[in-house]
């Protein structure tokens, strides 16, 4: 699935088209499921070393480049410019143990978050390309 991208300030169900992102709640659902996703991230050994000690600008980082994906607002993108996603995480060794722990807690933080079948598959399915395209170790 290829999310939708709002391109004017004329709500996408205007045009006829209704995003992820307006389906499951707007910036409030992909701030949650980023808070649930660092609950996990706090605890884990393997990934908590990658991140720094205060998490508050990577958990907004994240929320805000997921719900600009998803059809949102460009906040990510006014913020911190195009989000060269591989370029961001080539500092970090990530290798297939971190894109499983990744993978277990944006999983586990997808799975409770109550979704339709169809916009849990499209998040799964992304996550996972994502994920598997950040590594840069054997």
């Amino acid at each position: 699935m290829t999310p939708a991208v709002a391109t004017s300030s004329v709500p996408s169900t205007v045009l006829g088209v209704e995003t992820l992102y307006e389906r499951v709640g707007g910036q409030v659902f992909f701030d949650a499921l980023v808070g649930r996703f660092y609950a996990g991230v706090e605890a884990d050994p393997v990934l908590r070393p990658l991140y720094p000690d205060d998490l508050a600008d990577p958990k907004a980082h994240l929320a805000l480049f997921l719900a600009q994906y998803w059809g949102g607002p460009p906040t990510y993108s006014d913020q911190r410019g195009h989000p060269r996603l591989r370029l961001r995480h080539a500092p970090f060794v990530i290798g297939l143990r971190e894109r499983d722990a990744w993978m277990r807690h944006m999983g586990e933080a997808v799975r409770t978050a109550g979704l339709e079948p169809a916009d849990e598959s499209a998040l799964m399915d992304y996550f996972e390309l994502a994920a598997r395209s950040l590594i840069n170790q054997r």
